[in-house]
């Protein structure tokens, strides 16, 4: 069974750095033809896609996030991470990661999320 977590703090300050870590087990994430996904949720609102790093280390971005989002990733602990640079209170919410297969419409496997608070 896949499992996806989610892990980082809960707590960051206006123009500093958000990081966070989904660690997957039961998969590679070099399995074919997989994308992880990090999804954020803001309070009140909506699912918020923010970008996908592929099986084979292909990143795609959501366009209004792009020039202050990163996703990377480490084999060897079958990790991957998001980083979100210079943040306000809007970036306040739940953060999940989540995976398909390319040319699936919809997520298969996510995590039970975290919630990040953007305050000083």
């Amino acid at each position: 069974q896949v499992q996806l977590q989610e892990s980082g703090p809960g707590l960051v300050k206006p123009s500093q750095t958000l990081s966070l870590t989904c660690t997957v087990s039961g998969q590679s994430i070099t399995a074919p033809y997989y994308g992880w996904s990090w999804i954020r949720q803001p309070p009140g609102q909506g699912l918020e896609w923010m970008g996908v790093i592929g099986y084979d280390d292909s990143t795609y971005y959501s366009p209004s996030l792009k020039s202050r989002t990163s996703i990377s990733r480490d084999t060897s602990k079958n990790q991957f991470s998001l980083q979100l640079r210079s943040v306000t209170p809007d970036d306040t919410g739940v953060y999940y990661c989540a995976a398909k297969r390319w040319g699936r419409s919809a997520y298969e496997i996510w995590g039970r999320g975290t919630q990040v608070t953007v305050s000083s």
